[in-house]
Protein backbone atom coordinates (compact mmCIF):
# COMPACT_ATOMS: atom_id res chain seq x y z
CA UNK A 1 0.00 0.00 0.00
CA UNK A 2 1.41 3.61 -1.08
CA UNK A 3 1.91 5.51 2.26
CA UNK A 4 1.49 8.61 1.14
CA UNK A 5 -1.37 9.97 -0.90
CA UNK A 6 -0.02 13.06 -1.59
CA UNK A 7 2.78 11.56 -3.46
CA UNK A 8 3.30 12.80 -6.88
CA UNK A 9 1.94 10.60 -9.45
CA UNK A 10 4.84 10.12 -12.90
CA UNK A 11 3.62 11.79 -16.08
CA UNK A 12 2.41 9.30 -19.16
CA UNK A 13 0.25 6.29 -19.02
CA UNK A 14 0.64 4.23 -15.62
CA UNK A 15 2.16 0.58 -15.66
CA UNK A 16 -0.08 -2.10 -13.53
CA UNK A 17 1.25 -4.94 -11.50
CA UNK A 18 0.88 -7.56 -9.82
CA UNK A 19 -0.06 -8.41 -6.08
CA UNK A 20 1.66 -10.49 -3.39
CA UNK A 21 -1.08 -12.89 -3.70
CA UNK A 22 -0.30 -13.24 -7.79
CA UNK A 23 3.12 -14.02 -7.21
CA UNK A 24 2.43 -16.23 -4.47
CA UNK A 25 0.55 -18.38 -7.04
CA UNK A 26 2.64 -18.60 -9.47
CA UNK A 27 5.56 -19.91 -7.20
CA UNK A 28 3.23 -22.06 -5.46
CA UNK A 29 2.26 -23.16 -9.23
CA UNK A 30 5.67 -23.80 -10.51
CA UNK A 31 6.61 -25.31 -7.14
CA UNK A 32 4.10 -27.89 -7.44
CA UNK A 33 4.32 -28.56 -11.07
CA UNK A 34 8.10 -29.41 -10.46
CA UNK A 35 6.96 -31.70 -7.67
CA UNK A 36 5.23 -33.16 -9.81
CA UNK A 37 7.64 -33.58 -13.22
CA UNK A 38 10.59 -32.43 -11.89
CA UNK A 39 10.57 -29.22 -14.13
CA UNK A 40 10.08 -25.74 -13.32
CA UNK A 41 7.73 -24.11 -15.76
CA UNK A 42 9.48 -20.66 -16.20
CA UNK A 43 7.70 -18.50 -17.03
CA UNK A 44 4.75 -19.91 -14.93
CA UNK A 45 1.22 -18.74 -16.15
CA UNK A 46 -1.83 -18.62 -13.40
CA UNK A 47 -5.29 -17.53 -14.20
CA UNK A 48 -6.54 -14.26 -12.14
CA UNK A 49 -10.27 -14.04 -11.13
CA UNK A 50 -11.27 -11.91 -13.50
CA UNK A 51 -9.55 -14.04 -16.92
CA UNK A 52 -6.59 -12.42 -17.64
CA UNK A 53 -3.31 -15.06 -17.33
CA UNK A 54 -0.27 -13.09 -16.61
CA UNK A 55 3.55 -14.96 -16.67
CA UNK A 56 5.79 -14.99 -14.30
CA UNK A 57 9.42 -15.28 -14.70
CA UNK A 58 10.99 -17.59 -11.73
CA UNK A 59 13.84 -16.14 -9.89
CA UNK A 60 14.93 -18.92 -8.00
CA UNK A 61 13.94 -22.48 -7.75
CA UNK A 62 15.03 -25.47 -5.76
CA UNK A 63 13.80 -28.99 -6.15
CA UNK A 64 14.40 -31.72 -3.33
CA UNK A 65 12.90 -34.89 -1.86
CA UNK A 66 9.35 -34.55 -1.33
CA UNK A 67 9.32 -30.79 -1.37
CA UNK A 68 9.64 -28.03 -4.28
CA UNK A 69 10.49 -24.11 -3.55
CA UNK A 70 10.07 -21.18 -6.58
CA UNK A 71 10.15 -17.58 -6.02
CA UNK A 72 9.44 -14.61 -8.10
CA UNK A 73 9.79 -10.74 -8.12
CA UNK A 74 7.50 -8.63 -7.45
CA UNK A 75 6.51 -6.52 -10.25
CA UNK A 76 4.10 -3.50 -8.91
CA UNK A 77 3.87 -1.77 -11.95
CA UNK A 78 4.37 2.08 -11.14
CA UNK A 79 2.68 2.50 -7.85
CA UNK A 80 5.00 3.30 -5.19
CA UNK A 81 4.08 -0.07 -3.21
CA UNK A 82 6.08 -0.83 -0.74
CA UNK A 83 6.46 -4.53 -1.64
CA UNK A 84 7.94 -3.38 -4.89
CA UNK A 85 11.15 -5.67 -6.01
CA UNK A 86 10.17 -7.84 -3.22
CA UNK A 87 11.25 -11.76 -3.36
CA UNK A 88 8.33 -13.59 -2.74
CA UNK A 89 8.58 -17.08 -2.51
CA UNK A 90 6.60 -20.77 -1.89
CA UNK A 91 7.55 -23.99 -0.54
CA UNK A 92 5.33 -26.89 -1.29
CA UNK A 93 5.53 -30.41 0.21
CA UNK A 94 3.72 -33.27 -0.11
CA UNK A 95 2.20 -35.03 2.98
CA UNK A 96 0.88 -38.39 2.97
CA UNK A 97 -2.31 -37.57 5.70
CA UNK A 98 -5.21 -38.47 2.97
CA UNK A 99 -7.46 -36.45 2.44
CA UNK A 100 -6.62 -33.04 4.76
CA UNK A 101 -6.50 -31.37 1.29
CA UNK A 102 -4.07 -27.88 0.96
CA UNK A 103 -2.93 -26.21 4.80
CA UNK A 104 -1.21 -22.83 4.59
CA UNK A 105 1.81 -21.86 6.43
CA UNK A 106 3.63 -18.35 7.29
CA UNK A 107 6.98 -18.36 5.82
CA UNK A 108 9.89 -15.96 7.17
CA UNK A 109 8.38 -12.66 6.04
CA UNK A 110 4.66 -13.58 6.12
CA UNK A 111 3.10 -12.57 9.34
CA UNK A 112 0.32 -13.95 11.92
CA UNK A 113 -2.85 -13.22 12.49
CA UNK A 114 -3.12 -11.87 16.12
CA UNK A 115 -6.13 -10.09 16.67
CA UNK A 116 -10.20 -11.05 15.77
CA UNK A 117 -11.99 -8.79 12.97
CA UNK A 118 -9.93 -9.77 9.95
CA UNK A 119 -11.32 -12.54 7.40
CA UNK A 120 -8.88 -14.62 8.81
CA UNK A 121 -9.07 -16.39 12.30
CA UNK A 122 -6.61 -15.71 15.07
CA UNK A 123 -3.41 -17.75 14.42
CA UNK A 124 -3.53 -18.04 10.88
CA UNK A 125 -0.87 -16.96 8.36
CA UNK A 126 -2.06 -13.56 7.00
CA UNK A 127 -2.72 -15.08 3.61
CA UNK A 128 -5.67 -13.72 2.40
CA UNK A 129 -8.83 -15.38 1.20
CA UNK A 130 -8.50 -14.90 -2.30
CA UNK A 131 -4.73 -15.66 -2.82
CA UNK A 132 -5.39 -19.06 -0.98
CA UNK A 133 -8.26 -19.73 -3.36
CA UNK A 134 -6.02 -18.42 -6.17
CA UNK A 135 -3.56 -20.82 -5.21
CA UNK A 136 -6.06 -23.71 -4.04
CA UNK A 137 -7.48 -23.60 -7.54
CA UNK A 138 -3.98 -23.88 -9.54
CA UNK A 139 -2.68 -26.48 -7.57
CA UNK A 140 -6.06 -28.62 -7.91
CA UNK A 141 -5.86 -28.09 -11.75
CA UNK A 142 -2.51 -29.45 -12.01
CA UNK A 143 -3.82 -32.47 -10.29
CA UNK A 144 -6.53 -33.57 -12.16
CA UNK A 145 -9.09 -31.64 -10.42
CA UNK A 146 -8.68 -32.98 -6.99
CA UNK A 147 -7.16 -31.26 -4.33
CA UNK A 148 -3.69 -32.24 -3.63
CA UNK A 149 -3.00 -33.18 0.18
CA UNK A 150 0.04 -30.72 0.86
CA UNK A 151 1.95 -27.62 2.76
CA UNK A 152 2.08 -24.63 1.11
CA UNK A 153 4.39 -22.54 2.91
CA UNK A 154 4.86 -18.93 1.74
CA UNK A 155 6.98 -16.30 2.24
CA UNK A 156 8.47 -12.52 1.61
CA UNK A 157 12.01 -12.18 1.34
CA UNK A 158 12.93 -8.80 4.22
CA UNK A 159 9.24 -8.69 4.87
CA UNK A 160 9.35 -8.63 8.72
CA UNK A 161 11.66 -5.11 7.58
CA UNK A 162 9.10 -4.20 4.63
CA UNK A 163 6.03 -5.29 6.83
CA UNK A 164 6.75 -1.75 8.87
CA UNK A 165 6.22 0.66 6.77
CA UNK A 166 2.53 -1.29 6.41
CA UNK A 167 -0.29 -0.88 8.93
CA UNK A 168 -0.11 -4.71 9.32
CA UNK A 169 1.04 -4.00 13.29
CA UNK A 170 -2.24 -1.94 14.03
CA UNK A 171 -4.34 -4.67 12.74
CA UNK A 172 -2.80 -7.40 15.02
CA UNK A 173 -0.21 -8.70 11.93
CA UNK A 174 2.79 -9.64 13.65
CA UNK A 175 6.04 -11.11 11.80
CA UNK A 176 5.94 -9.89 8.41
CA UNK A 177 3.60 -8.98 6.07
CA UNK A 178 0.16 -10.21 4.70
CA UNK A 179 -0.11 -11.82 1.18
CA UNK A 180 -2.87 -9.63 -0.36
CA UNK A 181 -4.99 -9.00 -3.59
CA UNK A 182 -8.54 -9.68 -4.36
CA UNK A 183 -8.32 -9.05 -8.48
CA UNK A 184 -4.15 -10.08 -9.02
CA UNK A 185 -3.39 -6.99 -10.39
CA UNK A 186 -2.14 -3.52 -8.98
CA UNK A 187 -3.81 -0.31 -9.81
CA UNK A 188 -1.17 2.36 -10.48
CA UNK A 189 -2.29 4.93 -7.53
CA UNK A 190 -5.82 3.05 -6.57
CA UNK A 191 -6.99 4.24 -3.22
CA UNK A 192 -8.23 0.83 -3.40
CA UNK A 193 -5.71 -0.74 -0.96
CA UNK A 194 -5.72 2.56 1.51
CA UNK A 195 -9.68 2.11 1.81
CA UNK A 196 -8.92 -1.49 2.67
CA UNK A 197 -7.07 -0.67 5.38
CA UNK A 198 -9.58 1.68 6.93
CA UNK A 199 -12.32 -0.92 6.79
CA UNK A 200 -9.52 -3.40 8.35
CA UNK A 201 -8.52 -1.37 11.08
CA UNK A 202 -12.32 -0.88 11.90
CA UNK A 203 -13.09 -3.89 11.51
CA UNK A 204 -10.60 -4.80 14.69
CA UNK A 205 -11.30 -2.36 16.93
CA UNK A 206 -15.19 -3.44 16.43
CA UNK A 207 -13.99 -7.05 17.06
CA UNK A 208 -11.93 -6.40 20.30
CA UNK A 209 -15.21 -4.02 21.38
CA UNK A 210 -13.97 -0.56 21.52
CA UNK A 211 -16.62 1.71 21.73
CA UNK A 212 -14.51 4.76 20.81
CA UNK A 213 -11.95 5.20 17.40
CA UNK A 214 -10.34 8.45 16.45
CA UNK A 215 -9.28 8.72 12.14
CA UNK A 216 -6.63 10.98 11.46
CA UNK A 217 -5.46 12.30 8.53
CA UNK A 218 -1.52 12.68 9.29
CA UNK A 219 0.73 10.71 11.57
CA UNK A 220 1.00 14.28 13.91
CA UNK A 221 -2.76 14.57 14.50
CA UNK A 222 -3.02 11.02 14.80
CA UNK A 223 -0.34 11.48 17.85
CA UNK A 224 -1.99 14.07 19.43
CA UNK A 225 -5.44 12.97 19.60
CA UNK A 226 -3.90 9.74 20.78
CA UNK A 227 -2.46 11.83 23.63
CA UNK A 228 -6.04 13.65 23.93
CA UNK A 229 -7.60 10.15 25.01
CA UNK A 230 -5.15 7.85 25.73
CA UNK A 231 -6.28 5.76 23.08
CA UNK A 232 -4.74 2.16 22.47
CA UNK A 233 -2.71 1.80 18.99
CA UNK A 234 -5.63 -0.41 18.07
CA UNK A 235 -8.39 2.72 18.64
CA UNK A 236 -6.17 4.41 15.97
CA UNK A 237 -7.29 4.46 12.07
CA UNK A 238 -5.36 5.79 9.72
CA UNK A 239 -7.84 7.61 7.44
CA UNK A 240 -5.53 9.91 5.21
CA UNK A 241 -7.66 12.13 2.52
CA UNK A 242 -10.22 9.32 2.47
CA UNK A 243 -12.98 10.56 4.59
CA UNK A 244 -15.76 9.22 2.25
CA UNK A 245 -14.59 5.98 2.45
CA UNK A 246 -14.20 5.64 5.96
CA UNK A 247 -17.64 7.35 6.67
CA UNK A 248 -19.50 5.22 4.09
CA UNK A 249 -17.98 2.08 5.83
CA UNK A 250 -19.08 3.38 9.13
CA UNK A 251 -22.63 3.51 8.43
CA UNK A 252 -22.93 -0.02 8.13
CA UNK A 253 -20.61 -0.78 10.72
CA UNK A 254 -21.24 1.37 13.10
CA UNK A 255 -18.86 2.11 16.57
CA UNK A 256 -20.36 4.26 19.28
CA UNK A 257 -18.01 7.11 19.31
CA UNK A 258 -15.18 8.80 16.25
CA UNK A 259 -13.15 11.36 16.49
CA UNK A 260 -11.74 12.79 13.62
CA UNK A 261 -8.53 14.88 13.95
CA UNK A 262 -6.51 16.38 11.37
CA UNK A 263 -4.92 20.04 10.20
CA UNK A 264 -7.08 22.98 9.78
CA UNK A 265 -6.65 23.35 6.56
CA UNK A 266 -8.40 19.38 5.57
CA UNK A 267 -10.85 20.36 8.81
CA UNK A 268 -11.86 23.60 6.07
CA UNK A 269 -11.96 21.22 3.16
CA UNK A 270 -14.40 18.85 5.31
CA UNK A 271 -15.99 21.38 6.23
CA UNK A 272 -16.94 22.18 2.92
CA UNK A 273 -17.99 18.71 2.15
CA UNK A 274 -14.99 17.32 0.47
CA UNK A 275 -15.35 13.70 1.21
CA UNK A 276 -11.53 13.74 -0.60
CA UNK A 277 -9.53 15.55 1.28
CA UNK A 278 -6.46 15.71 -1.08
CA UNK A 279 -5.10 18.51 -2.85
CA UNK A 280 -5.75 17.29 -6.31
CA UNK A 281 -9.37 16.96 -5.41
CA UNK A 282 -10.81 20.43 -4.10
CA UNK A 283 -8.58 23.43 -2.45
CA UNK A 284 -9.68 25.48 0.48
CA UNK A 285 -12.60 27.85 -0.09
CA UNK A 286 -10.50 31.05 1.09
CA UNK A 287 -14.02 33.23 0.50
CA UNK A 288 -16.06 31.23 2.68
CA UNK A 289 -13.17 30.81 5.37
CA UNK A 290 -13.35 35.10 5.23
CA UNK A 291 -16.72 34.72 5.60
CA UNK A 292 -16.68 32.48 8.67
CA UNK A 293 -13.75 35.48 9.58
CA UNK A 294 -16.72 37.71 9.40
CA UNK A 295 -18.78 35.81 11.56
CA UNK A 296 -16.25 35.64 14.18
CA UNK A 297 -15.57 39.28 14.47
CA UNK A 298 -12.74 39.61 11.88
CA UNK A 299 -12.46 43.51 10.81
CA UNK A 300 -13.02 43.99 7.00
CA UNK A 301 -9.98 44.48 6.09
CA UNK A 302 -8.45 41.65 7.55
CA UNK A 303 -11.53 39.54 6.09
CA UNK A 304 -10.47 40.70 2.07
CA UNK A 305 -6.33 40.07 3.38
CA UNK A 306 -8.38 36.35 3.94
CA UNK A 307 -9.48 35.84 0.99
CA UNK A 308 -6.20 36.00 -0.57
CA UNK A 309 -4.35 34.53 1.79
CA UNK A 310 -1.95 31.47 0.82
CA UNK A 311 -4.07 29.17 2.80
CA UNK A 312 -6.06 28.82 6.12
CA UNK A 313 -2.69 28.66 8.44
CA UNK A 314 -2.17 32.14 6.74
CA UNK A 315 -5.45 33.19 7.27
CA UNK A 316 -5.88 32.14 10.97
CA UNK A 317 -2.52 34.34 11.29
CA UNK A 318 -4.37 37.39 9.61
CA UNK A 319 -7.55 36.99 11.82
CA UNK A 320 -5.78 37.43 15.13
CA UNK A 321 -7.41 37.63 18.09
CA UNK A 322 -10.15 35.94 16.20
CA UNK A 323 -7.91 33.33 15.36
CA UNK A 324 -9.44 30.84 18.15
CA UNK A 325 -13.24 31.53 17.23
CA UNK A 326 -12.79 30.84 13.54
CA UNK A 327 -10.80 27.37 14.04
CA UNK A 328 -13.71 26.17 16.35
CA UNK A 329 -16.61 27.02 13.57
CA UNK A 330 -14.27 25.34 11.46
CA UNK A 331 -14.04 22.81 13.31
CA UNK A 332 -17.80 22.37 14.02
CA UNK A 333 -18.77 23.09 10.38
CA UNK A 334 -16.45 20.14 10.03
CA UNK A 335 -18.49 18.03 12.60
CA UNK A 336 -21.29 18.66 11.37
CA UNK A 337 -20.74 17.68 7.71
CA UNK A 338 -19.36 14.15 9.04
CA UNK A 339 -22.63 14.19 11.51
CA UNK A 340 -24.91 14.12 8.13
CA UNK A 341 -22.66 12.06 6.41
CA UNK A 342 -23.61 9.09 9.55
CA UNK A 343 -27.39 9.96 10.49
CA UNK A 344 -29.32 7.57 11.10
CA UNK A 345 -26.15 4.99 12.67
CA UNK A 346 -25.67 5.92 15.63
CA UNK A 347 -22.48 7.41 15.87
CA UNK A 348 -21.36 10.29 18.01
CA UNK A 349 -19.36 12.54 16.36
CA UNK A 350 -16.34 14.74 17.41
CA UNK A 351 -13.63 16.91 15.44
CA UNK A 352 -10.33 17.65 16.68
CA UNK A 353 -7.84 20.32 14.82
CA UNK A 354 -3.99 21.00 15.16
CA UNK A 355 -1.08 22.72 14.29
CA UNK A 356 1.79 21.23 12.58
CA UNK A 357 3.66 21.01 15.73
CA UNK A 358 0.39 18.42 17.56
CA UNK A 359 -1.05 21.80 19.39
CA UNK A 360 -4.85 21.37 19.75
CA UNK A 361 -5.98 24.31 17.64
CA UNK A 362 -10.21 23.28 17.83
CA UNK A 363 -12.27 21.09 19.24
CA UNK A 364 -15.90 20.68 18.15
CA UNK A 365 -16.78 18.32 20.64
CA UNK A 366 -19.18 15.03 21.19
CA UNK A 367 -22.89 16.62 21.11
CA UNK A 368 -23.04 15.19 24.97
CA UNK A 369 -20.02 16.23 25.88
CA UNK A 370 -18.88 19.73 27.37
CA UNK A 371 -15.37 20.49 25.35
CA UNK A 372 -11.97 20.66 26.34
CA UNK A 373 -10.08 23.49 26.47
CA UNK A 374 -8.25 24.65 23.56
CA UNK A 375 -4.38 23.79 24.71
CA UNK A 376 -1.59 26.51 24.14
Amino acid sequence: MNDDPDQPKPTGPLRHGWTTGACATAAAKAAYQALLTGQFPDPVQITLPGGQQPAFALAREALGEGEAMAAVVKDAGDDPDVTHGALVWARVRSRQDGGAGIRFLAGDGVGTVTRPGLPLAVGEPAINPVPRRMISAELTSLNNGLQPDLDIEVGVENGQELARHTLNGRLGIVGGLSILGTTGIVVPYSCAAWIDSIHRGVDVARALGLRHIAASTGSTSEAAVQAFYGLPEHALIDMGDFVGGLLKYLRRHPVERLSIAGGIAKMVKLGQGLMDLHSKRGRVDLDRLAEIAARCGVEAERTALIRSAAGAGEALVIAGAQAGAMADLVAVEARDVVAAALEGSGVLVEVLAFDRQGVLLAHAPFPDAVGRNRRS
